[in-house]
């Protein structure tokens, strides 16, 4: 099938590769990487594996290196992410092809592999060796109080530097954390979860959250160890909000319910290394989502 086509692993420094790369990304997830480039945050972790044709990329399903902390001790994760075909080339085993190109080239290199499906693509990963797996979200009760956060400019390089400087630290509450990727981080905080940065001066630390309604979501936070999950959630809160959903699973069993994820990001983890959420009320980080 793919005797005219070219593979091509990383296109970020081909212009015309790249620009190719990211009008079909628009086309099919009306999600574009053009600013998340231009500012610098597209690093080595962010691989396309694309077949090429005529210089116009066709398939694509890309590499991230996740590096990770479980329980203090460092794994490499590779998610698969971005898969795409452009409508004329689709139902050509494209895509399978290309995750299997990851999946060999990184066989030796990663503790797990993983993906993210919509509900229209469940029927698909398993004939790679994926099984779905169930995620569990903690929601904690929240009292709110007065406290100093204050938003962070990400339009600012000084805003930007401070986010990076905490993002160092990690997240101290959670058993499974991603580190050294600031670049994925940016790809939220630099677009659409650019007004959702919150510093604190006298808690020291950083949070990524947003009000909606009587909730807050917290999709993650930045800060040293021996903190207070409670004092820095309730401290963000609105008068209004009586509880928190977090985009990370906190460490111990603390005061709160663990509920099983239902929604359109349906994981999906390789039959063949380990898979952390087999028995465990655990989520992947909602800020590693590649």
């Amino acid at each position: 099938m793919t005797m005219n086509y070219q593979l091509v692993k990383q296109v970020r420094e081909n212009n015309i590769l790249r620009k190719s790369f990211i009008d079909l990304a628009v086309k099919t997830f009306d999600l574009s990487f053009e600013e998340w480039y231009q500012q610098g945050y597209w690093t080595d972790a962010y691989i396309p594996y694309a077949f090429v044709e005529r210089n116009k990329i066709i398939a694509n399903a890309s590499a991230n290196i996740i590096d990770l902390r479980w329980q203090g001790e460092p794994r490499r994760y590779i998610q698969i992410g971005t898969v795409m075909t452009e409508p004329d080339h689709r139902n050509k085993g494209l895509a399978g092809q290309l995750i299997h190109h990851i999946l060999q080239d990184w066989q030796q290199k990663a503790d797990a592999f993983f993906l993210f499906a919509n509900p229209t693509t469940v029927d698909f990963y398993p004939k790679f060796g994926f099984t779905r797996s169930e995620e569990h979200q903690y929601i904690m009760p929240v009292a709110p109080r007065a406290g100093d956060f204050r938003k962070l400019d990400m339009d600012s390089a000084d805003d930007v530097a401070l986010l990076r400087h905490y993002y160092e630290k990690s997240n101290p509450f959670s058993p499974l954390r991603v580190e050294h990727n600031f670049g994925l981080l940016m790809f939220y905080c630099s677009a659409f979860m650019k007004h959702f940065v919150y510093y604190s001066a006298k808690n020291e630390a950083v949070v990524i959250a947003m009000q909606n309604g009587p909730v807050l979501i917290c999709f993650d936070l930045f800060c040293d160890a021996g903190k207070s999950l409670s004092t820095l959630v309730n401290e963000l809160a609105d008068d209004h909000v009586y509880q928190a959903i977090l985009g990370f699973t906190p460490n111990e069993d603390r005061l709160g319910e663990y509920e099983k994820i239902e929604g359109e990001d349906i994981l999906f983890v390789y039959d063949q290394k380990e898979n952390l959420f087999k028995d465990r009320k655990l989520m992947f980080p909602l800020l590693a989502h590649a």
